[in-house]
């Protein structure tokens, strides 16, 4: 089944379930094994092959021990900076945010503070 938007909750998490289940059987390993293996009770790989709720970090301990945490990784991949950001920055790592662009108090480039009838 491929997993989309059509899908409800409870479907994507029993189609996960079955995934995790055909791979830890695939690698012949039991519950119990892939639990000790991912520091997490049988109880925890039953539920989540079960298509039941579990917590994240638990989740997490059992794809750790099915080596699948890169598809996290690619699941939700790192912002990269925009083309223009990429330019600004070239090859500097950014620190801060900018805020507000300019300073309020400066005229326009000319490094001193505007006062009325600077507007030409």
């Amino acid at each position: 089944m491929r997993i989309d938007q059509q899908l409800t909750d409870e479907a994507v998490l029993r189609e996960l379930g079955e995934r995790l289940a055909a791979l830890r059987l695939s690698r012949d390993l039991t519950q119990r094994e892939l639990g000790e293996q991912g520091g997490v009770a049988r109880t925890v790989v039953q539920r989540i092959e079960a298509g039941e709720p579990v917590t994240t970090p638990n989740l997490i301990r059992v794809l750790r021990a099915l080596d699948l945490l890169d598809a996290l990784d690619r699941l939700i991949p790192s912002s990269a900076p925009s083309p223009v950001q990429e330019l600004k920055l070239r090859g500097r790592q950014r620190r801060r945010a900018s805020g507000a662009h300019g300073s309020r108090d400066e005229s326009a480039g000319s490094g001193r503070p505007w006062r009325w009838g600077d507007e030409s």
